[in-house]
C-alpha cells in the first residue's frame, strides 16, 4: 500500500516522511480543499524530505470551471513546481455540464510532461463517475482521487470506490481520499486499492490565544501528525 499525505507545510511534510508516508500531495490553504503552494514553499518541501511530492495546480477556490486566463495561468504554475523540483501534478478540469474537460485536461497533461498527473477530487462531483473515469483515463493521467462521489468517504462511497478499480481494471489507480481515517482503511479491498490518501492531521493550538490584547484573527490550525502517520501505516504490515 501507498500511503499519501496532503500537506500544506514544511512540518507536515516532515511528520509525513518521518511517520512513514511514501508520497506527499502538497497544496496551500487546505481549508479551501486546496490551491497553488508558492514555488518557494514546494522547493522548502524537497530540500526537508526525500519522499515523491506531487504538487496541486489550482489557482483560486471555488469551481474546477477554468477561463483561459487561468488555464495559462496553470501552465505557467505547472512550470515553476517542475522547476522548483516536483515529481507529479495534481490538478482537475470540469465543463459548465458537469463533465471533465478533456480539452483542457489533455493541454495540461501534454504541457505536464513528462511528469504524471493525478486527477483530483473534482472528479466526485460528475455525475457520471464511470464516463468520467474513461474521460481520465484517455486523457492520460495515472490515478484520480475520489470519496467515490460522497461529500467524505462513507459506506456507500467505498462500494463505488471498488466498483470503479474494478472498472479501471489495472488502466488506472483509484485512490481513495477525503475523510479517510485508520477506520476506514480495513474496509478497502487491498486488492484493489493500492493507494490512501489522507492529512493524518491534529489541531494545534497556538499561544496567541493567549495575548493580552486578545485577537480578531483565527489562530490555531493543523498539523500532520507524525505518530497518526505512522498508525496508518501499521494497518498494512
Amino acid at each position: 500500500m501507498t500511503l499519501e499525505i496532503v500537506a500544506s507545510t514544511v512540518r507536515s511534510c516532515v511528520a509525513a516522511e518521518r511517520g512513514g508516508a511514501s508520497r506527499i500531495e502538497l497544496c496551500a490553504a487546505l481549508g479551501t480543499a486546496g490551491v497553488t503552494p508558492s514555488s518557494g514553499m514546494i522547493r522548502a518541501v524537497k530540500e526537508a524530505v526525500t519522499i515523491p511530492v506531487f504538487v496541486m495546480i489550482r489557482p483560486r477556490e471555488g469551481d474546477f470551471i477554468y477561463s483561459e486566463e487561468e488555464i495559462q495561468t496553470m501552465e505557467r504554475e505547472i512550470d515553476e513546481a517542475k522547476t522548483a523540483g516536483a515529481d507529479g501534478i495534481v490538478f482537475g478540469c470540469l465543463t459548465t455540464d458537469g463533465l471533465i474537460d478533456k480539452e483542457t485536461t489533455k493541454r495540461l497533461v501534454a504541457h505536464a510532461a513528462p511528469w504524471p498527473v493525478v486527477f483530483h477530487r473534482a472528479f466526485d462531483v460528475c455525475a457520471d463517475l464511470s464516463r468520467a473515469l474513461e474521460d481520465i483515463i484517455e486523457c492520460g493521467c495515472i490515478r484520480i482521487l475520489t470519496s467515490g462521489g460522497q461529500p467524505k468517504i462513507n459506506a456507500a462511497g467505498i462500494e463505488m470506490i471498488h466498483q470503479l478499480a474494478d472498472q479501471a481494471n489495472g488502466r488506472i489507480a483509484i485512490m481513495p481520499g477525503g475523510g479517510v481515517t485508520t477506520e476506514v482503511v480495513p474496509l478497502f479491498d487491498k486488492s484493489k486499492i493500492t493507494n490512501v490518501h489522507t492529512s493524518a492531521r491534529v489541531n494545534i493550538d497556538s499561544p496567541a490565544a493567549n495575548w493580552p490584547s486578545g485577537n480578531i484573527f483565527e489562530t490555531n490550525w493543523a498539523e500532520t501528525d507524525e505518530s497518526t502517520v505512522r498508525e496508518f501505516c501499521t494497518l498494512w504490515k
